[in-house]
């Protein structure tokens, strides 16, 4: 039996990126949950074919590779910071060329960061209606975090960790992985 796989990715295009360690924080609590690998990546890791892409075909192997990966994994992580009420459009983008069967019935954890609480339907609103689309499994618990629960780019609140354990035991059922004992969950 092959290593479960966990794979999340950020909409942000800046570095250091609190919604790409969010991502991460989040990923790593999966994968070690259930004892995957994970990996993690941000629209910035697509390179330079990404922006002028039509299609897949128009995408270099780097940004090739990095859709087969989120395609093949067990589970994803996906977010994207807040812009004027929404994802952002590179983010929209990229979910743009793939294939509308690609993500069908996969198990995903939708998060997303902004400067304040007003943005925190971005989740509800925009994120979970996008992976709809894609038939794909989008999981209950949904995260948003704003700058206040950050302190140095590491997730601080108490509240945020609460609903990210929620989320990893709720991605534990969906790919039916044993807990691992004395893991987060």
């Amino acid at each position: 039996m092959s290593k479960l796989v966990v794979v999340g990715v950020s909409g942000n295009l800046t570095r250091p990126s609190k919604t790409k360690a969010f991502v991460s924080h989040i990923a790593s609590g999966v994968a070690q949950n259930i004892g995957a690998a994970s990996a993690v990546f941000d629209i910035e890791d697509l390179g330079p074919s990404f922006a002028q892409a039509r299609w897949l075909r128009d995408l270099d192997q780097t940004a090739r590779g990095l859709i087969e990966q989120l395609t093949a994994a067990d589970v994803l992580v996906v977010g994207s910071p807040t812009f004027k009420g929404s994802y952002t459009g590179l983010f929209k983008h990229f979910f743009d060329l793939l294939d509308p069967a690609s993500l069908r019935g996969k198990p995903i954890i939708l998060a997303a960061t902004g400067g304040g609480e007003r943005h925190s339907l971005i989740v509800e609103h925009q994120l979970r209606p996008l992976f709809g689309f894609f038939e794909a499994q989008t999981l209950p618990t949904a995260i948003y975090a704003s700058d206040k629960d950050f302190v140095d780019g590491a997730l601080v609140s108490e509240s945020i960790q609460a609903r990210v354990r929620q989320a990893v035991a709720e991605a534990t059922r969906a790919v039916g992985a044993p807990r691992r004992v004395g893991l987060a969950a």
